[in-house]
């Protein structure tokens, strides 16, 4: 495997490490992106905002992939929002370049969904970005965090304790 603290040599391992939540490989959800110029800044390399669009779309992706689509959660009255976010950049990704989103979803207590992210290299040698997303489920109508996730959102995230 591909040694990232060559990379960083101020960075100790293990600090990087600590940014990778849920370190094993199993469970992983795994979306590919291609870095196209409307990613990119000038210079070709990946916008940050360009990260966080990347994320969403393998964090709506996933729910899909667990039987929760989205705009019905949104027809039905649901949105579960971003309210923490938390991005640690080891690489720069480029114009051109492909890499796998990898996504993870854990239930806390209550109603907050914790993601943890990598975006790495189609080989899993290079690690480019680590994020954690907490989400809560909200009824829209009323702009209220609900006391408990929506009952298809509940069932979703049962299947990842089976997985």
């Amino acid at each position: 495997m591909f040694d990232q603290s060559a990379l960083n040599p101020d960075l100790p391992p293990e600090a990087i490490t600590k940014y990778i939540p849920n370190s094993s490989t199993e469970g992983w959800f795994h979306y590919p992106v291609h870095a196209f110029p409307h990613h990119t800044d000038y210079g070709g390399i990946v916008w940050h905002g360009a990260y966080i669009t990347w994320l969403e779309e393998a964090r709506v992706q996933y729910l899909r992939s667990l039987g929760v689509d989205y705009n019905y959660l949104v027809d039905l009255g649901y949105e579960l929002p971003v309210v923490e976010l938390a991005l640690r950049y080891h690489l720069p990704l480029k114009l051109g370049m492909d890499a796998i989103v990898k996504t993870k979803m854990q239930n806390t207590k209550g109603v907050r969904i914790i993601c943890d992210y990598q975006i790495q290299s189609l080989n899993s040698e290079i690690l480019y970005l680590t994020a954690q997303v907490t989400l809560v489920a909200i009824e829209t109508s009323k702009g209220k965090i609900l006391r408990q996730l929506p009952p298809e959102v509940e069932k979703a995230l049962g299947k990842l304790k089976t997985l």
